[in-house]
């Protein structure tokens, strides 16, 4: 394995067996006596790479493969064909090595115990991991100060906020000083401040200890804030896999340009511009910058009209959802 990468995978294929269900009497009849069974491709041939420290987002909608994949690299499930390698290991024959290698978060699955501390919890998965003991409470106070949990580090978990238990959901995934974490989910039901307050420690962790970030979110806001690359999968393929600058420049071709105006004006589409909405003193028009300029929709407003204006990009989840739909 080439020593800069920290996941390989090539031709990876996975397949599920699932039994059909039969309407009706007869049907349920038969089903005594024949059971029949359709295969479901859960991920079809797909291969890709991860450079250590590399922060990306593995995405799809519900059913894409994504979280077969991710079983698979962390030695949960088995792959019927191609290969894999995490951080040098193969998953399927090394299961028990590769997890003192790897963390996992998952937002929506708690893996502190509830009625212990956060301390105590990490001194729980500081033994786990056979640290000594000395090894251990350094490390909890690097963690402490890092993710800025001193302040409630000796009280219950049950008695956190949803926010400081996912803090302390990350800081325990650390204990062991893993070279990847799998993130799944990690903000899902936080408030937008608390959002950005994990994504800035999620930040902090990867810029000083190099820990290589694998994350799966249907928060676009984590993808665009966190990650560099993205990698989308649908139907059990890669359809897409680009840096966030390509993915931008490529699909990003159209500004949304709100406005507020002094005075009513009347406006029509025209080549490259769609109104959007038409309300009283407030305008909002889609422009296609690859047939107008934003200034020639400023133009058509009447600059000296306007009171307000706000220029910006397609929400990005509009533009993966395109690609989901596409296929490419």
């Amino acid at each position: 394995m080439n020593e800069e990468k920290a996941i390989r995978v090539k031709g990876l294929k996975k397949t599920f067996k699932i039994k059909l269900k039969e309407k009706g009497l007869i049907g349920s009849i038969k089903g005594m006596f024949k059971t029949k069974y359709k295969k479901i491709n859960a991920v079809n041939d797909i291969s890709f790479e991860v450079d250590k420290g590399e922060m990306i987002a593995f995405i799809g909608p519900n059913g894409a493969g994504k979280s077969t994949t991710i079983k698979m690299l962390t030695g949960i499930l088995y792959p019927d064909q191609g290969e894999i390698e995490v951080m040098g290991i193969d998953p399927r024959r090394k299961r028990k090595q590769l997890a003192y290698e790897i963390g996992t978060v998952f937002g929506q699955k708690e893996q502190l115990w509830m009625h212990l501390t956060p301390y105590d919890n990490f001194k729980f998965f500081g033994a786990i991991y056979d640290l000594d003991e000395r090894v251990v409470e350094k490390r909890i106070n690097e963690l402490v100060e890092l993710f800025e949990i001193s302040e409630f580090i000796n009280t219950p978990v049950r008695n956190l906020s949803l926010g400081q238990r996912i803090r302390c959901e990350i800081a325990a995934s650390l204990i062991h000083k893993p070279k990847i974490l799998f993130l799944d989910e990690p903000t899902i039901g936080l408030d937008p401040v608390v959002k950005e307050n994990i994504r800035t420690f999620i930040k902090r962790m990867n810029k000083e200890y190099k820990t290589t970030i694998f994350l799966t979110s249907h928060d676009v806001g984590d993808i665009e804030k966190l990650c560099k690359r993205i990698i989308i999968v649908n139907h059990g393929e890669i359809v897409l896999d680009d840096s966030m600058d390509n993915l931008k420049y490529h699909y990003l071709n159209k500004k949304i340009v709100e406005a507020k105006m002094k005075e009513k004006i009347n406006l029509d589409d025209e080549e490259g511009i769609t109104i959007l909405k038409d309300k009283g003193y407030n305008l909002k028009i889609e422009v296609d910058t690859t047939k107008r300029t934003v200034g020639d929709a400023i133009k058509l407003l009447d600059p000296d009209k306007i009171v307000d204006i706000n220029i910006s990009n397609v929400p990005l989840e509009n533009i993966i959802s395109d690609i989901y739909k596409s296929g490419n």
